[in-house]
C-alpha cells in the first residue's frame, strides 16, 4: 500500500512561463466595449458590440465587430451570449529607446538594465513619430510596447519624462 502511495505522490509540473496563459475563456455576455477578444485566432479590440433576441427557443446571440490590435484589421464574429470566447492576455510596456538599428529594430532598455532589440519600427504614424523624436528632435524617448499572445508592436511613442 504505501508502495502505491508514493507513485502517486510524484507530480511533475512544467510550464514556459509563470503558468500564465496566452488566453482565459470569458463568457459571451460578459465582454464589453474596449475589451479584448480573440476572434479567428487574432487578439482583438472590441469596437462595437450589439445582442439579438432570438425566436422562442433560441439563444441571445451577441454581435462582435473587433479591431485586430496589431493589424488594425476588421473583424467580426457572432456567438451565443452563453458560450465562451478567448480574451487575450495583453500586456502594455513602456521602454526606454536606446538606439534604432539600421535594419529597421528598436534597442530598448528593459528594468533591469539589459536590453531588447527584438521589436522593429511599426509603419505609419507611429512610426514616424518614433524616428521624428529620437532621431530629428533627438529627444529622450519611450516607446510602449503591446504584447499578447506571443506577438508584440510598438504602438506608441512620447517624450520620455525629464526626472
Amino acid at each position: 500500500m504505501a508502495d502505491n502511495d508514493a507513485q502517486h505522490e510524484q507530480h511533475t509540473f512544467e510550464s514556459a512561463d509563470a503558468g500564465a496563459s496566452a488566453t482565459f475563456p470569458m463568457q459571451c455576455s460578459a465582454l464589453r466595449k474596449n475589451g479584448f477578444v480573440v476572434i479567428k485566432g487574432r487578439p482583438c479590440k472590441i469596437v462595437e458590440m450589439s445582442t439579438s433576441k432570438t425566436g422562442k427557443h433560441g439563444h441571445a446571440k451577441v454581435h462582435l465587430v473587433a479591431l485586430d490590435i496589431f493589424t488594425g484589421r476588421k473583424m467580426e464574429d457572432l456567438c451565443p451570449s452563453t458560450h465562451n470566447m478567448d480574451v487575450p492576455n495583453v500586456t502594455r510596456k513602456e521602454y526606454q529607446l536606446l538606439d534604432i538599428s539600421d535594419d529597421g529594430y528598436l534597442s530598448l532598455m528593459v528594468d533591469d538594465g539589459s536590453t531588447k532589440d527584438d521589436v522593429k519600427v511599426p509603419e505609419g504614424e507611429v512610426g514616424k513619430k518614433i524616428n521624428e523624436l529620437f532621431r530629428e528632435q533627438e529627444k529622450d524617448t519611450n516607446v510602449i510596447v503591446l504584447t499578447s499572445m506571443g506577438e508584440e508592436a510598438a504602438i506608441e511613442a512620447k517624450e520620455a519624462p525629464k526626472g
